[in-house]
């Protein structure tokens, strides 16, 4: 059993593992929340509780997760949790539902590409982690926490934290030639200039952070304009008409077009 204090939901998530046979087959881990288990510490959860926090199914290297999510076991898990977090140790594909209550891969992340390439990996534990580290810490926090529900901003903000943290991470990792247009766009916007190993940080820090609140203020004020019953699905390239803001439909113009696969409206 293991436990881990991840963010405000005032409460601690704990992992327990082989689940009991619920009629579905058995699980290798699951999920809980604090108030699910005995008050002595040691403790296995309370009887006849279900994993709150959704399942976690384990198969070899050799397997492919993505095979094993579409698959009858898994579907049986999903039917019974509604949260199956798949993985292979490489691969790991986090199953939930949508907005109709139907299964749907929520989110992926991939340690390795192939076997091979995930043994060479653990090879080299550093590298791999300096890597991988902040970025898989986010998701699975993310996969843990996301039937938790969010009853104070505090909780909502990390939410979106995570997922800035997350892209951060990820163009930290590359040289983005595309990037050369939105930098100018925000240079000249804000009357500043990006110098250096800093200024490039500021300026990826700067840009992450822009667009991931610009795109959430823009969702605040499209879903006010809709009833709560509204099936209308949100478009992020309509952020820049919503908000009005002229650094930011500069900035979203040169976002939505930059790259092969950009695109302009849905």
């Amino acid at each position: 059993m293991a436990r881990s204090k991840l963010f405000s939901t005032r409460s601690e998530n704990r992992s327990s593992l082989k689940l009991k046979n619920r009629g579905v087959g058995s699980p290798d881990i699951g999920f809980y929340t604090e108030d699910q288990y005995k008050k002595k510490p040691g403790q296995k959860p309370l009887e006849g509780q279900s994993p709150a926090r959704g399942v976690v199914e384990v198969k070899p290297t050799s397997e492919d997760a993505w095979v094993t999510a579409d698959g009858e076991q898994v579907s049986r898990y999903w039917g019974k949790y509604r949260q199956v977090l798949v993985t292979n140790y490489r691969d790991f594909v986090f199953v939930g539902q949508d907005a109709s209550g139907k299964p749907v891969k929520l989110e992926t992340y991939r340690l390795a590409d192939s076997e091979a390439a995930f043994w060479d990996a653990a090879s080299h534990p550093k590298k791999t982690s300096d890597r991988h580290g902040k970025m898989f810490v986010e998701f699975a926090k993310r996969a843990m926490l996301h039937a938790a529900p969010l009853t104070t901003p505090q909780d909502l903000a990390w939410f979106l934290a995570s997922y800035a943290r997350d892209a951060l991470a990820r163009i930290s990792l590359h040289e983005l030639p595309a990037l050369a247009g939105v930098r100018k766009a925000l240079e000249e916007a804000l009357g500043v200039t990006f110098e250096g190993e800093k200024g490039e940080h500021f300026f990826r820090s700067t840009l992450v952070q822009t667009l991931f609140y610009a795109v959430f203020s823009a969702w605040v004020l499209w879903s006010k304009q809709r009833p709560p019953t509204s099936k209308d699905q949100f478009d992020w390239t309509l952020t820049s008409r919503l908000l009005r803001v002229p650094v930011l439909r500069k900035l979203f113009h040169e976002v939505a077009t930059s790259g092969p696969n950009s695109r302009t409206s849905r």
